[in-house]
């Protein structure tokens, strides 16, 4: 009798031009962790400068935590047909930028066409919207989304109820709520008990 192999389910993970790498980077690490996880990391151009700029490390260091990697330019890729399976796509951080070009169904990039396949194919799309303040445009933008079956707007807003003692701390609790939709439980993540 043959063994059955055991295929993970695949999250697609992009990463735009916002702040926010760093809650990337747990996601990945939370991902990696979760035996019945893999993740597929896309970077815009725009989230290499980002990284850069917000860590001390390169891009290289990034995508060895993903279990496969594209260029936002492989618009050719899997990611960008709705028979290739996923458990669905996380963008963490997500730009407005990126957000429109959703909302409008812009595809001109892997990141953006992965997005659209997971809508049309009603698989789970959580966004990481990060920007502050919100202009009228970008709240239009993300109400429409919204109303979508499926997607899920989780802005990486910090949170205390959980006493952090470091950024850390709420690093990994962000991480944990944007991962949840996906059905991956993160160890130590403290829910809401009430008062």
């Amino acid at each position: 009798m043959q063994d059955k192999v055991i295929r993970k389910k695949k999250i697609v993970v992009a990463a735009t031009g916002a702040s926010g790498i760093p809650i990337l980077k747990e996601c990945l690490q939370i991902i990696r962790q979760d035996q019945e996880y893999e993740s597929v990391l896309i970077m815009s151009r725009s989230a290499v400068l980002t990284l850069e700029h917000e860590m001390d490390c390169k891009k290289e260091e990034i995508e060895r935590l993903a279990d496969q990697v594209y260029d936002p330019e492989e618009i050719g890729a899997g990611p960008a047909s709705g028979s290739y399976r996923t458990a669905g796509m996380l963008i963490v951080p997500c730009s407005m930028k990126t957000v429109a070009g959703i909302c409008s169904g812009y595809a001109d990039n892997l990141i953006l066409r992965a997005a659209d396949v997971t809508i049309k194919e009603q698989r789970p799309l959580v966004l990481a919207a990060r920007e502050t303040p919100l202009s009228p445009v970008h709240l239009r933008n993300l109400y429409e989304l919204s109303k979508i079956p499926g997607v899920r707007i989780i802005p990486p807003m910090l949170t205390f109820y959980q006493k952090p003692e470091c950024m850390q701390d709420m690093i990994r609790h962000i991480a944990a709520k944007l991962v949840e939709p996906f059905g991956i439980e993160v160890e130590g993540y403290r829910r809401w008990e009430g008062i």
